[in-house]
């Protein structure tokens, strides 16, 4: 779940544009006129190593199919954005044969008729082998069931580090058998306020990318987000306030040890870049950004007793019915474009994770390890994803409500157990609503 950023008026735009016919499929079959079935391909990247990498494959492949397929991709906004593009696209009758949703949408986007359940196209295809996409993709895919996306992204969290500051600071670098009282003691000798140099830093904007660092946090601690029926949360458990109290030890109402970033559009990577910020919990998306940081990569802490569980946030390409001919067209381009051969080129394009265990044997991948430094620790991370977030439509109200709860603990507004019980009755609220 890279983090993105979309502006207001900008936001205004796409959804105007997602009632014009430029935007979509329109939801009917190619006419019969002897050409090649076209696929719609909304795709999220306006610039970039992800873009040219991305356009280079499309290219190819329109190479191969000439005459039978022709992929037309139409950038389309922020991911942040998509799917609310996209509803509003399908009201109007207008939409892709394939666009880029974020895994916590899945729920949000499968009860729509539009939405090709895949489960057939794969038992079809026993060779692409479903099973060698890592299992947090599997299951961010999957609703009840039914199969309404494949894997487009996959990135979890681990520490970044910054090795000068611990030399400093006399510290050894973190280690696999690190806990959370580690973390905090490293957080609290690393901060200098005279410099202006902190500990650890923490996205505070109380988005999903606030709230999925804290996720990940509270599945180490042994606590959940919803409880089993996804009627009630549960994250205020013992667990989760466990999780929260390294944020409140740290925070402005403690230590002072994390650099707050309120605005999260990128001036924490610029603070650690500049040498003013030890660690990072982050993903690999980040490590192109940091050219003047000697860092090292390390898997998240555990608590005591607990694991190193990470969360992964798989994103899906979302296939939709244009009628028989555009769906098979799409299903062949999409499996194409994340077969094990074509996402280790990407990969190599632009630094994502591979999207699948495969990959980690293929040729190309020591070529990928020697080009993005601390990107092995990222791979060897999958392993630690074991959890999805949970699959309900509610879910982004379920976020917004953790995520203030997050952000009024940075902030020393509020202590663990208030902000969370506060969070976890706004959010129950919500799961009950109609």
């Amino acid at each position: 779940m890279r983090r993105a950023w979309i502006s207001v008026v900008f936001a205004v735009a796409l959804v105007a544009a997602a009632c014009t016919s430029s935007g979509g499929g329109g939801g009917t079959e190619t006419p019969s006129s002897g050409g090649p079935s076209i696929v719609v391909f909304w795709q999220p990247y306006s610039s970039g190593t992800e873009k040219s990498g991305l356009m280079a494959l499309v290219n190819e492949f329109n190479k191969a199919h000439e005459g039978t397929i022709s992929v037309e991709p139409l950038f389309y906004g922020n991911a942040d954005y998509a799917l609310q593009k996209v509803e509003t696209a399908i009201a109007g009758g207008v939409y892709p044969d394939i666009a880029y949703l974020y895994g916590s949408w899945a729920a949000n986007i499968a009860g729509s008729p539009q939405v090709l359940a895949l489960n057939d196209f794969i038992d079809k295809n026993p060779s692409w082998n479903w099973d060698d996409f890592w299992e947090a993709e599997r299951l961010a895919a999957t609703v009840n069931g039914k199969i309404v996306g494949v894997p487009a992204l996959v990135d979890n969290l681990a520490i970044v580090y910054n090795k000068a500051l611990f030399d400093q600071a006399g510290l050894a670098y973190p280690s696999p058998d690190w806990t959370w009282s580690d973390f905090e003691a490293a957080a609290k000798a690393l901060t200098d306020p005279a410099n202006k140099v902190f500990g650890w830093t923490m996205p505070a904007d109380g988005t999903e990318d606030t709230v999925w660092h804290y996720e990940a946090m509270l599945w180490e601690a042994g606590g959940d987000i919803l409880n089993a029926d996804n009627t009630q949360a549960v994250f205020n458990s013992p667990q989760g306030v466990e999780a929260m109290t390294v944020l409140q030890d740290l925070g402005d109402g403690g230590a002072h040890a994390i650099y707050v970033d309120t605005q999260n559009t990128g001036q924490a990577q610029q603070v650690f870049n500049s040498g003013k910020i030890g660690m990072m919990v982050t993903g690999p998306w980040d490590l192109a950004n940091f050219t003047n940081v000697d860092y090292g990569v390390q898997i998240m802490p555990a608590f005591t007793g607990g694991d190193h569980e990470t969360i992964s946030g798989p994103d899906n390409w979302v296939l939709f019915n244009n009628g028989p001919a555009r769906s098979q067209a799409a299903f062949e381009f999409i499996s194409w474009l994340t077969a094990p051969e074509q996402d280790m080129r990407y990969a190599l394009a632009c630094g994502h994770l591979p999207l699948r265990e495969s990959e980690l044997t293929m040729p190309d991948f020591q070529q990928y390890l020697d080009k993005y430094v601390g990107i092995q620790t990222f791979v060897e991370n999958e392993k630690n994803a074991l959890k999805a977030r949970p699959v309900t439509p509610k879910y982004p109200q379920v976020s917004e409500a953790l995520g203030q709860a997050i952000v009024s603990v940075l902030l020393g507004e509020a202590d663990a157990q208030t902000a969370l019980d506060q969070a976890a009755q706004t959010a129950t609220a919500a799961l009950a609503a109609p």
